[in-house]
């Protein structure tokens, strides 16, 4: 990340604790989040994503060797992400999943959440790390082919929000942990528009 000029600004209420387990999340509107989550994780953690992505050129080569593929149409490879993470969490690694399950065109601030996060963090009743990516998109957009000439190097600030508890909560308390998520990240990207424009 360094050495395409970026480099990460964050503001963390909490310290993540080495061998302990987290439900990572964040916004997603770059190819450089992935790059931010692994300079604010630090430790081991193991991305969720849909099995597309690893037709990107070289990305998705790479891609293949950090996270945990799906596709989101099979039922089966549903139910292996769930097998495979449980393997993963056994060994005190982290679990990343950008809940929009997707990138969602520049004009949306923040696309609605799939359940998946949620439920894994429930599953196994792991802390969920709410975080706010501010500045990939404008720095390192997705959909930066349509327009070469957009981006550029700089900052990328990064508010990690306090961690959500799940001990205790049941699949019935998914739909209002994924709501109150998404209103942290959607309030704090609103704000920062609010601020700059």
């Amino acid at each position: 990340m360094y050495g395409m000029g970026f480099y990460p600004k964050l503001k963390m209420k909490e310290p993540l604790v080495k061998g302990k387990s987290y439900m990572l999340v964040a916004n997603h509107k770059s190819m450089i989040d992935i790059m931010l989550m692994l300079s604010i994780a630090k430790y081991p953690v193991v991305f969720v994503g849909k099995k597309e992505l690893e037709k990107i050129p070289i990305f998705g080569y790479l891609y293949r060797r950090v996270a945990i593929l799906v596709d989101r149409s099979s039922p089966e490879s549903r139910k292996r992400v769930y097998e495979k993470s449980k393997k993963r969490l056994d060994k005190g690694l982290s679990v990343c999943i950008f809940p929009e399950g997707g990138v969602p065109e520049p004009s949306i601030i923040l696309d609605q959440f799939k359940n998946g996060a949620f439920s894994l963090a429930v599953e196994f009743q792991i802390p969920i790390v709410p975080m706010t990516f501010l500045d990939c998109e404008k720095k390192f957009p997705y959909f930066f082919a349509y327009d070469h000439f957009v981006g550029s190097p700089g900052a990328l600030r990064a508010n990690v929000h306090n961690f959500i508890e799940t001990k205790g909560l049941t699949k019935k308390d998914v739909p209002a942990l994924k709501q109150k998520v998404f209103d942290i990240i959607y309030n704090d990207l609103k704000a920062d528009i609010n601020q700059t424009s």
